[in-house]
């Protein structure tokens, strides 16, 4: 069963979506969360491979994420189990990379999105929990790509040689990966659309594959979660209340103004490029709204999980740094 929700487009054009539908199962029978995606979402193995110098803690940034606080994966897997997910370098089920890519890139070492989903499997066996979730979240270094491309870096889109082929590939990489997983015998997957609301390729190439998705023929008895990033970075800049945000700065990031001492109130990017821990909590409510993942915690509890976090500092990734809606 396919599940589209929020998916508004930016362009006027592309403001076509699917039709909507409410998660019918009971999220609290999760098993296990699996996350597989880029900067956004990695739990540490960033970390882990740079041995602790990338993201630097000393700038503010949290236990190996790309902000300064918990993603919103940690917060879904708080909620379901108690914690924040764990790096799968480090033994967790958390296969994210800062860096990483939709479509495949054989120039570095950084593990893209189908990968990941490689290393998932000779982690954990070729047959996939059911009753677990899984998560997607990718694009944004696509995007930057597509970006430098174009600004005359002809290696970017290696192996291919024009854009348009490159954005069939992250269409047909992204969608192939929500096949795989569906193949081994995952029945819970959510997946993200395209970041960098403010780029219109980004909204073109989201159009694309929120129709590729709608053309899957999927295992009898799959939810399959579609969260719409273009729709949720307009609402921050349009309508940061109906997301429980005030309205934020978006000049400066909260590094660049030296502001990690008050946990980047006010302040929508970390670091230019990731967004504070505040729009990652942001996101995770936003999904529970749509889909019913998890239950929103209690204020007493949101203040535990807070304390004590380390502040952030500038993202190093293998590729230089973008917008501020970036992975």
């Amino acid at each position: 069963m396919h599940k589209t929700i929020g998916l508004v487009f930016a362009a006027a054009t592309l403001a076509a979506a699917a039709p909507a539908h409410t998660a019918t199962g009971n999220p609290n029978n999760y098993s296990a969360l699996y996350v597989f995606g880029d900067s956004l979402v990695d739990a540490g193995n960033i970390s882990a491979l740079t041995r602790g110098a990338t993201p630097n803690a000393s700038l503010g940034y949290f236990n190996g994420r790309f902000t300064n606080g918990y993603n919103y994966v940690d917060y879904i897997n708080y909620q379901l189990f108690g914690s924040g997910t764990k790096a799968s370098l480090t033994g967790g089920n958390n296969f994210a990379f800062g860096g990483a890519r939709i479509v495949t890139d054989a120039k570095d070492a950084i593990p893209d999105i189908n990968p990941q989903i490689g290393a998932y499997v000779a982690a954990k066996g070729p047959v996939a929990d059911p009753n677990a979730l899984y998560i997607l979240n990718a694009g944004g270094n696509d995007i930057f790509a597509l970006g430098r491309f174009a600004g005359g870096d002809p290696t970017q889109l290696l192996p291919f040689t024009n854009p348009a082929d490159y954005i069939n590939a992250i269409v047909n990489q992204y969608v192939g990966a929500v096949q795989t997983l569906n193949s081994l015998g995952a029945r819970n997957i959510l997946i993200t659309g395209i970041p960098n609301a403010t780029v219109p390729l980004a909204v073109q190439i989201d159009a694309q594959l929120q129709a590729a998705l709608n053309g899957l023929t999927l295992a009898p008895g799959t939810e399959l979660y579609r969260f719409s990033y273009i729709d949720f970075f307009n609402r921050v800049a349009t309508d940061p209340g109906s997301l429980g945000l005030p309205a934020l700065r978006t000049d400066k990031s909260c590094i660049e103004l030296r502001a990690q001492a008050t946990g980047c109130a006010g302040i929508f990017s970390f670091d230019g490029t990731h967004p504070t821990a505040a729009v990652q909590s942001a996101l995770f409510r936003d999904i529970v709204r749509q889909f019913g993942v998890s239950g929103v915690p209690e204020p007493a509890n949101w203040g535990l999980m807070i304390a004590g976090f380390a502040l952030a500092g500038v993202a190093v990734r293998r590729r230089s740094a973008g917008p501020a809606l970036a992975a």
